[in-house]
């Protein structure tokens, strides 16, 4: 164990004072970390993210622990619990056993879980609306896709990316009826979250049966999706399966850069991926130059950074409370990104399309499944 933690704590403090300056009652955060670790670009830096401002605004103290595998989370839980931090943090389904074993041992502690629901009354869990967010994206795929094939790559097969898939699947279909979703997850294990090469054959097989719009919930497995559409950019009209043909070109006025007209030169559509929890849309600038083209059409953004500032600042405030919080897009838990990545990809007219769907959905007119 004492090998375990020296290798595995990696423990890296944000303070918003040097050390000597801490007063004695100066919160405590614990956030440990798995599948990916704090900079998977993903979910988990999201709420690295949201810890790093609550050190930065709210003058606590905030430090985290990052597991080589999901069975090590519990000692990093629990070493939070041991030295009474005021509040420990754990992340996703992987932890949800842990948080709840540590938070039953120490009823005097407090306890988040982010992204699932655990039974012990001392633990906040703050999950998220996914299907609404997703369910915007989806519509802008539909709106998009010049093949009317658009692919799903779903991370770990549980309930929670299920919430993705079917969001994602009732947009499209809400803004292009006959439009196909095609889905693969890749696997039943925390790996799948940490896979990235085998998202990229999974992106590879989804581009052969016409999907030029590429949605990926798999956390850090979700870069072998953005590699692979850096790397073909684009489909083929010749490598379209049988009985398929582009049926639209939004984007031909779009500038192009050099790289791309060589490589995508005769009938072809840009290949695009949509990025999830954090706005992924910089990551699909592959030539550095937002004027041209960008291969992130939009990113389903999951406000794991708002929830954990909120939680942190509560438990500052002593206004802790247990149990489950579902943020949704009333609660600016979730959303959709357009910036200056992708503006020249989605239009203003879009936009108003897409807000009006966004506020049926808050008003309850529109009916978002879960599964």
């Amino acid at each position: 164990m004492k090998r375990l933690l020296t290798l595995t704590l990696a423990v890296t403090t944000a303070l918003a004072a040097s050390p000597l300056t801490l007063a004695q009652d100066t919160v405590r955060v614990g956030m440990a970390f798995h599948a990916g670790g704090k900079f998977d670009g993903s979910f988990n830096q999201a709420a690295y993210e949201g810890g790093q401002r609550a050190a930065r605004t709210l003058g606590v103290q905030v430090k985290d622990f990052e597991a080589g595998d999901p069975s090590q989370v519990v000692g990093g839980i629990r070493a939070f619990a041991r030295e009474g931090f005021d509040l420990t943090v754990g992340l996703g389904t992987v932890s949800n056993a842990s948080v709840t074993q540590v938070a039953r041992e120490n009823p005097e502690l407090h306890f988040g879980l982010v992204d699932d629901v655990s039974p012990a009354p001392n633990v906040a869990s703050l999950t998220f609306a996914d299907e609404q967010g997703s369910y915007l994206v989806g519509y802008l795929a539909g709106l998009n896709t010049s093949t009317g094939v658009v692919g799903f790559v779903g991370g770990m097969d549980v309930p929670a990316v299920h919430r993705f898939e079917a969001g994602y699947t009732a947009g499209v279909r809400a803004a292009y009826p006959g439009a196909r979703v095609v889905t693969q997850y890749l696997g039943t294990t925390p790996d799948a979250w940490t896979n990235p090469g085998k998202a990229k054959e999974v992106a590879a097989s989804l581009r052969a049966r016409g999907a030029d719009i590429l949605f990926t919930a798999a956390g850090a497995s979700g870069n072998g999706v953005i590699d692979y559409v850096r790397q073909t950019q684009c489909l083929r009209a010749a490598d379209l399966p049988a009985g398929a043909r582009f049926k639209s070109n939004n984007f031909a006025r779009v500038p192009k850069s050099a790289a791309y007209q060589r490589a995508c030169a005769d009938d072809t559509r840009p290949l695009f991926f949509i990025g999830v929890d954090r706005n992924q849309n910089p990551q699909g600038d592959f030539d550095r130059n937002p004027a041209t083209l960008n291969h992130g059409l939009t990113s389903m953004m999951k406000r794991a950074d708002n929830a954990v500032y909120a939680l942190i600042r509560e438990v500052r405030d002593g206004e802790f409370k247990g149990g489950v919080r579902r943020l949704g897009l009333r609660e600016g838990g979730v959303g959709y990104a357009v910036d200056r990545y992708n503006r020249a990809l989605i239009s203003p007219a879009q936009v108003l399309r897409i807000e009006a769907v966004k506020a049926g959905i808050i008003a309850g007119r529109i009916k978002v499944p879960t599964r």
